[in-house]
């Protein structure tokens, strides 16, 4: 199961309050502006700046 639609039109990058969209099927959350993509785990997004990645 997918992250909830309506929790991804509230939720934002903690570093620079961007929206965020799905990756990779739905396991990461990628910011629009700084590129940082989150983990979703156990469905529960982690917006920890500490625990993302960034990707191009």
């Amino acid at each position: 199961m997918a992250v909830d639609p309506e929790l991804l039109k509230i939720l934002v990058c903690p570093n620079c309050k961007t929206p965020v969209d799905p990756v990779n099927d739905g396991a990461g959350l990628k910011c629009r502006k700084c590129h940082r993509v989150y983990p979703v785990k156990d469905d529960i997004p982690v917006m920890l700046i500490d625990e993302a990645t960034i990707e191009n």
